[in-house]
């Protein structure tokens, strides 16, 4: 029994959903185990700190809030979305092309593009806020935003 078109691209939305939660996590895996950077391989060596219960020195909270900085600049802050209709007889901005960037621009643009038969998805890699592959409008517009936004 063939099922409800609605069905069907509900369905195709949240396995691209899956997908794109995939890749998000191989991706993260991946940087993770990539050549580590200086600050990550001193972490990896030190055991875990105790929590401290008294008063910190300036000089302590400076040196904590670089240490948080220079581990939080290289994750996937800078988020876009954009949604579109790729073809003009279809409605309801159901192609989508999302932005996944660090402090530094390195990351992935995915794309769906839904059409009334099938969907379509790409990934494009992105360094330093630019891809090495031609980018659509809308994928240049979602990492503009990416860009833009505060992480």
């Amino acid at each position: 029994m063939p099922l409800d078109p609605a069905v069907q691209s509900w369905l195709t939305i949240a396995a691209l959903a899956l997908a794109a939660l995939s890749l998000l996590i191989t991706l993260a895996t991946w940087r993770r185990t990539r050549k580590p950077s200086r600050s990550t391989a001193t972490s990896l060596r030190k055991v875990p700190r105790p929590v401290r219960t008294g008063q910190l020195s300036s000089t302590q909270v400076t040196d904590e809030l670089a240490a948080l900085r220079s581990e939080v600049s290289s994750s996937l802050r800078h988020l876009a979305v954009v949604r579109y209709d790729a073809f003009g007889d279809m409605g309801g901005h159901l192609s989508w092309s999302i932005a996944l960037l660090d402090d530094t621009g390195d990351g992935v643009v995915l794309t769906s593009i839904h059409g009334r038969s099938d969907s379509r998805t790409y990934a494009k890699n992105v360094a330093g806020w630019t891809a090495n592959q031609q980018l659509s409008p809308e994928e240049q517009e979602a990492i503009g935003f990416a860009r833009a936004s505060n992480g």
